[in-house]
């Protein structure tokens, strides 16, 4: 885990690329995409099966480590209308009745506004970006926000290393700039969009079990 200050708040970076705020109890999860495999296979297109289960587990993990009390989506919970097939949508219910605890929000995105809100049985409360959350606004989309400092999604941002193209690897990472920051896409099956790396840009790299700082 790696820690640092934004706007007055401790967000600290987990591996299960989600982050956290100890002071809320509070984990943020940006681009779940829950479905977005069988979205997919109703469209005729071969991809990878079990993708929400190890979401899922992923998502346990990230609980598990931290012992938050809530959880806030940052958008595109759900995949597409596509995404609310009953295998889908059961496995999300069983795991919703192992955590009724757990305080559920989702700040909606775009991938929300066609998938719509969750079932009633989820028990999350949907709301408009921003969310105000002490000096942060959480968001879905990566938009600077008067008085704030944006914690967002949508991008799935990551970063290239290695040298000759056949090398090259693409790794989900944390992007925080002067205004916005930028959480890696939480979802099994999910693409990933290299950005552009500002002066006092600080990113942070996924490599399996460790958040590695990546040197200015």
């Amino acid at each position: 885990m790696l820690a640092l200050d934004l706007a007055g708040e401790r967000l600290v970076l987990l591996p299960q690329r989600a982050a956290f705020l100890p002071a809320h109890r509070t984990l943020l999860i940006a681009d779940a995409h829950i479905g977005k495999a069988v979205s997919f296979r109703r469209l005729g297109v071969p991809v990878p099966e079990a993708t929400t289960a190890g979401t899922l587990a992923r998502l346990d993990a990230a609980l598990a480590g931290s012992g938050a009390q809530c959880i806030v989506f940052l958008g595109d919970l759900l995949h597409s209308a596509h995404a609310h097939a009953a295998a889908t949508l059961a496995a999300v219910q069983r795991w919703r009745e192992r955590h009724a605890q757990i305080e559920l929000r989702l700040v909606r995105g775009n991938h929300d506004r066609h998938a719509g809100d969750p079932p009633a049985g989820w028990d999350v409360v949907c709301v408009d970006e921003p969310l105000r959350l002490g000096g942060l606004a959480l968001k879905h989309h990566p938009d600077a926000e008067p008085g704030a400092y944006v914690l967002a999604g949508h991008v799935h941002p990551c970063v290239v290393v290695g040298g000759r193209a056949h090398d090259r690897l693409r790794l989900p990472c944390f992007h925080f700039g002067a205004a916005v920051g930028l959480l890696p896409a939480f979802g099994e099956f999910t693409g990933m969009h290299a950005v552009a790396r500002a002066p006092g840009d600080r990113v942070f790299v996924l490599q399996g079990e460790q958040v590695v700082p990546l040197p200015g």
